[in-house]
């Protein structure tokens, strides 16, 4: 082999190591990953509706819910999640005044509570009407009548002779508010007393029991949950009593003892 080759493959070889030891130190270095800021937004828990919610349904923990917000967007209107509060017991039995879509933040202004101007009007089921009677102790079950409970409604009046009449007016009846306060009695007992029943019935059940309350003193007889049996609360009534749905359209004539009363018919 000539001296020239020798001199050409050792050239070779030494740019070959070279190139090797290159290749190495470049590959060998740690790469720097690229650090790229980004700027974080400020999110607030907020509660939202977590499906369609009708007028007059009640909130509660299976339609509403907490989602985060972007905080800059957060009205005053809306419900925070602060501290550790329970929202759904100081919510406990408002209903929606307004339809609501599933995934709003709830509104306030969309809500009534409790003791709302308009409350009565969202617990009332379409087509029913509030009305309200007097009651006292002796005629409202001694104080132990509850919102949601049930009723008969009678009135007592003067009958031929001076004599106490009594008939039942309306049945199963649903009580929806009744006014109870704690009186002292004068030897240091307590009584519970209310001054007005309110009652939800159809139409033209109210226009017969605001009638029939000027003709004598009513009174609410407690109904015991075990006459609802099988069927669902309410299903049954409210009813007006056949002695006050008989007759013609518009008025009945209603003799007893000779005496004659006119009530509005709910036919």
């Amino acid at each position: 082999m000539s001296k020239s080759r020798f001199v050409v493959m050792g050239v070779a070889a030494v740019a070959a190591g070279a190139a090797a030891f290159l290749a190495n130190g470049f590959l060998g270095q740690p790469q720097q990953a690229e650090v790229v800021e980004v700027n974080k937004v400020s999110m607030t828990p907020v509660l939202v509706t977590l499906k369609d919610i009708r007028v007059g349904e009640v909130l509660d923990a299976s339609n509403l819910g907490w989602k985060d917000w972007p905080s800059d967007q957060v009205g005053q209107s809306m419900v925070t999640k602060t501290g550790s509060a329970d929202i759904f017991e100081e919510l406990k039995g408002a209903r929606a005044r307004a339809g609501l879509f599933e995934g709003e933040p709830l509104n306030k202004r969309r809500i009534v509570e409790v003791g709302d101007a308009g409350f009565m009007a969202a617990v009332l089921p379409k087509g029913m009407r509030a009305i309200s009677i007097r009651v006292s102790p002796e005629t409202g079950a001694g104080g132990f009548i509850l919102p949601n409970d049930r009723v008969d409604v009678l009135l007592t009046r003067k009958g031929a002779g001076n004599r106490d009449v009594s008939d039942t007016v309306l049945t199963n009846v649903r009580v929806l508010a009744i006014d109870q306060q704690i009186k002292t009695t004068e030897d240091g007992g307590q009584v519970i007393v209310g001054k007005t029943a309110t009652l939800e019935l159809e139409p033209k059940q109210s226009e017969v029991l605001a009638l029939v309350e000027s003709a004598g003193q009513l009174s609410l007889a407690l109904r015991s949950l075990a006459d609802v049996g099988d069927k669902k609360l309410g299903e049954d009534g409210p009813r007006v009593s056949e002695k006050f749905a008989r007759g013609s359209k518009g008025t009945i004539k209603q003799f007893r003892y000779g005496i004659m009363n006119q009530i509005a018919n709910t036919k």
